[in-house]
């Protein structure tokens, strides 16, 4: 009985040996990812600060559309990053929010009222007219003027009378008050694209 005993106990320790072997692996591979971590914590900080310059820098560069509520965002993402009470991950959140708003925009027609910029009277209330990052158009409120961002001047370039029925049709697209159809407007491309 002794033996058998014995035998048991033996059996019993190689397999507990086996066991905190295994789990001294397993400690060593937890430590490991624990490092990785930490080093990738100190990569995430430069990344975000990037990821914000870059985002900045591609709203100063494109179309001028809903400039106040887009720079709002940016303000906010910047007073974000300066705070310690908001984790890094809730930080990169936010910032990955942010680009999805900007790829939505590249893909949607949307129509809007709102001031427009560099006109002689900085209090002009004008319908926009956005469709994508492709073209962005104005008309005004008694919808006898009409205009069209050009990307190879960086301003507002009137548009002739020609236009006025493509416009009001891409307003009602925008508005959910027409389907969608093909509309004839203009586009600037860059020398670049040329």
């Amino acid at each position: 009985a002794l033996v058998e005993q014995i035998e048991s106990l033996t059996r019993y320790n190689a397999q507990v040996r086996k066991l905190v072997q295994s789990q001294n692996t397993e400690k060593a591979s937890l430590q490991d990812q624990i490092d990785r971590v930490v080093g990738m914590q100190r990569e995430l900080v430069p990344l975000m600060e990037d990821m914000l310059s870059g985002l900045r820098t591609f709203i100063e560069l494109d179309v001028p559309f809903l400039k106040e509520e887009r720079s709002s965002r940016i303000a906010q993402l910047e007073e974000l990053m300066n705070r310690a009470d908001i984790t890094n991950a809730e930080k990169f959140r936010r910032l990955l929010e942010a680009y999805q708003f900007e790829n939505e925009y590249g893909r949607t027609i949307e129509a809007y009222t709102g001031k427009l910029p560099g006109a002689a009277d900085s209090s002009r209330t004008v319908n926009f007219l956005r469709i994508g990052r492709v073209m962005l158009a104005y008309q005004t409120l008694d919808g006898e003027e009409l205009g069209v961002w050009s990307s190879t001047t960086k301003k507002f370039e009137p548009l002739g009378a020609d236009y006025r029925n493509a416009i009001s049709k891409g307003f009602r697209i925008a508005n959910k008050q027409a389907p969608p159809d093909l509309i004839r407007l203009p586009i600037w491309l860059s020398e670049e694209v040329k």
